[in-house]
């Protein structure tokens, strides 16, 4: 029992549970968009798995892990594209869409890499390694938590921020949340919802580009299939959980990310605890989380639901 204190109350758990939490925010923060626009992107979990391959490919080849940042991001807007061009434009199932582009990633990134690399050996690249920030490193407790962390830690937190203020302040934010709740009031204004949809749809697959490229550049600095081990899902369970706010985004994306760096430390201590349990934990709690929202957030009425003219 106290050796479980200790990790309780240790700071390198929760400057872990950050850095763990980080794609899963991303990916919140880009479904924000999406779903207050009325799309459903079940295709999180491809459009990451392609950030992060795309991610290493870029930066392999270019030595900079801020140009594989950028082509990861790329490559998941690519997948984002077809996201959007079949389920907004020729109306397909949003949802059926989105996994069959999960699974096609899947196959697609396993093939390139043993094709590139033989036997799918993929190489250590450069990557975002965290650093101290002068003065803010140095505050008790908050300090070995929030400011030894990646460039990209910062980049997620002024992202949230800056998406709330976006979507909650100004009237580009209103014109696209109307989109989501009624698109064809918002069309008998003027307002083109297919241009906001595939616009949000774009951001989405950004964001969710740069969860996979923290994963493959900012954690393990390579990269292995199917290496967002269903984050993309765990992130379409966080927006509920956030109701649909990026602000309340960063606390629900930081619940996986404790339970999940906890799992971690308790496998590496004498605690008699199965290591099959404590890998499942953080899905068990997000699952637990989720299931004390459902029916206390409103989703946007339009969710889902495809739009056509006339």
């Amino acid at each position: 029992m106290s050796d479980f204190l200790d990790i309780l109350g240790s700071t390198a758990l929760y400057a872990t549970a950050v850095r763990l939490a980080l794609p899963i925010l991303f990916c919140a923060l880009g479904e924000v968009y999406a779903e207050r626009a009325g799309l459903v992107n079940v295709g999180l979990e491809g459009m990451m798995l392609c950030g992060a391959f795309a991610g290493v490919i870029g930066s392999h080849y270019s030595g900079s892990p801020w140009i594989g940042a950028l082509v990861g991001m790329i490559a998941a807007i690519g997948v984002a594209a077809i996201q959007a061009g079949v389920s907004i434009n020729l109306s397909g199932d949003q949802i059926v869409v989105g996994i069959a582009l999960n699974l096609a990633v899947l196959g697609i990134t396993s093939f390139l890499a043993r094709a590139i690399w033989e036997g799918g050996d993929v190489p250590k690249v450069d990557g975002f390694s965290d650093f101290a920030m002068p003065l803010l490193s140095d505050i008790p407790v908050l300090g070995p938590i929030l400011f030894k962390q990646g460039a990209l830690i910062y980049v997620a937190l002024v992202v949230a921020v800056a998406s709330w203020w976006i979507l909650t302040r100004t009237s580009w934010g209103l014109r696209l949340r109307s989109c989501g709740e009624d698109p064809r009031a918002a069309d008998s204004l003027g307002i083109s919802v297919f241009a906001y949809r595939w616009k949000s749809m774009i951001i989405c697959g950004a964001l969710a580009g740069l969860g996979g490229v923290f994963l493959s550049l900012g954690q393990l600095f390579t990269f292995s299939d199917n290496m967002s081990g269903g984050r993309g899902y765990i992130a379409l369970a966080v927006v509920i959980i956030a109701r649909w706010s990026p602000l309340r985004a960063l606390w629900a994306a930081l619940i996986f990310g404790i339970c999940e760096a906890l799992a971690l430390r308790v496998q590496v201590t004498d605690i008699n605890v199965p290591a099959e349990l404590m890998l499942a934990l953080p899905y068990v709690v997000t699952l637990i989380v989720y299931a004390g929202v459902i029916g206390k957030s409103r989703p946007p009425k339009a969710l889902g639901r495809e739009y056509s003219r006339g």
